[in-house]
């Protein structure tokens, strides 16, 4: 079985779309905009702070704005002044005696305060970009934190000996503001490779907190890569077998990355050059595209999914539809087309990156034992996931709640659709 990562520029966006041999398994649209996404870090100005909210709103571009919650935790690196540090090293320096800093931190934050933040969520229709000041950066196998001298495992990663070993391969890189996260990725890589990409991640934190901080307010001081070289980055490598672009911009970027942070996967990297039939219509992407934008899923049986994202919740219903036909044994029935409507949930979260809290109106069953195994396969499809995704409960009209983590926007908030 073959696993692919084809990724196509279209009407000034980038398609970035995973298969299973030719089923769609995810599909992600970037637009070519310069807008804020997650993961860029600006040198900011906090224009007004809203102390019944507890949060800031701090200007990263001219009148482009962000909300950044406050709390006691925040460990902000300040830009104001000639010496710009961060704020843990002024304490640091007044605890050993040094006089003539400028304390930061000694303060609540004030309205025209320049400091470093990091767009942390995308822009959800009216609401501003999230944002926090504690700096995090990423890479394949860990995450560089800033403000938490901890170590963290991905929750995916099971086994409690090589948890153990991962982060005692760690600690000994964790210093007084600056602690890790360990990635999925990380089992499968060698030491060396890990190692090697937390000192390339803390030393790209000190160029940002001693360098970069100097510049002018407002610059962007970091981008987070596109959203496809996020793909290569975040998939698990031993699960894709090729990665097909064929355009040639999008190709020697890739090929740039895979150079630098993953040499051994470069031979899967392919430039499609055939001049009949662009790699769009070959993978038939615009029908699926606008399949997995659909109100609507069928299934094998006749019975179908509506599924509905609102602000507050996704809201998925299933239905029995034809399904129900002819059937005597209507508790059998239920329970057979519940169990495809679970598998199928697990799938279409995944393709449209559907997050936050999902209720499932299940069809009404009787028998306890069947809501009992239909949970239990709900819970096996979506540990199948690579987003963290939850089962939460089963109340007795058949309502599931199930919680994904948001990551990216999903495909249907996205104002880049393929059109023509």
């Amino acid at each position: 079985m073959s696993n692919s990562i084809v990724i196509v520029r279209s009407d000034n966006k980038i398609i970035t779309a995973l298969f299973h041999e030719r089923e769609l398994v995810t599909i992600g649209i970037e637009a070519e905009e310069k807008k804020p996404r997650v993961g860029d870090i600006y040198i900011g100005r906090i224009r007004n702070i809203v102390k019944n909210i507890n949060g800031a709103f701090v200007e990263i571009a001219d009148k482009e704005v962000c909300y950044l919650p406050l709390s006691e935790n925040m460990s902000p690196v300040f830009c104001d002044g000639k010496e710009r540090r961060s704020a843990d090293e002024c304490k640091t320096d007044v605890a050993n005696g040094v006089k003539g800093e400028k304390v930061l931190n000694s303060r609540p934050l004030r309205i025209g305060d320049e400091l470093l933040v990091q767009i942390a969520k995308d822009t959800a229709k009216s609401k501003a970009p999230l944002a926090t000041a504690d700096i995090n950066l990423t890479g394949r196998y860990v995450v560089l934190v800033k403000g938490k001298s901890t170590i963290g495992v991905s929750s995916k990663i099971t086994v409690d000996s090589e948890r153990d070993r991962l982060k005692n391969l760690v600690r000994a890189y964790l210093e007084n503001d600056l602690g890790f996260i360990v990635r999925t990725n990380a089992v499968t890589a060698k030491d060396e490779d890990i190692t090697a990409e937390i000192e390339s991640l803390k030393e790209q934190y000190k160029t940002l907190t001693t360098k970069k901080v100097h510049g002018l307010c407002f610059t962007k001081v970091y981008s987070a890569p596109s959203s496809y070289i996020l793909e290569v980055r975040d998939g698990y490598s031993y699960e894709i077998d090729s990665i097909r672009t064929d355009d040639k911009e999008i190709y020697e970027s890739l090929k740039e990355y895979m150079s630098l942070y993953s040499k051994e996967e470069l031979k899967k990297l392919e430039l499609y050059e055939d001049k009949n039939i662009s790699l769009s219509v070959l993978y038939g992407l615009e029908g699926k595209l606008q399949k997995a934008l659909s109100d609507k899923v069928w299934l094998d049986s006749g019975a179908y999914l509506v599924i509905q994202p609102t602000e507050a919740l996704v809201s998925i219903d299933v239905n029995t539809g034809k399904a129900i036909a002819g059937k005597q044994n209507t508790e059998e029935t239920f329970f057979k087309v519940n169990c495809e409507a679970a598998v199928e949930i697990a799938a279409q979260l995944r393709l449209r990156n559907l997050s936050g809290i999902i209720i499932v109106d299940f069809i009404d069953m009787k028998e306890e034992e069947h809501r009992k195994q239909l949970l239990a396969l709900l819970k096996e499809e979506i540990a199948k996931d690579h987003i963290t995704t939850r089962l939460i409960d089963m109340t007795p009209l058949g309502l599931v709640e199930l919680t994904r983590q948001r990551i990216r926007k999903p495909i249907h908030e996205s104002d880049s659709y393929i059109t023509r």
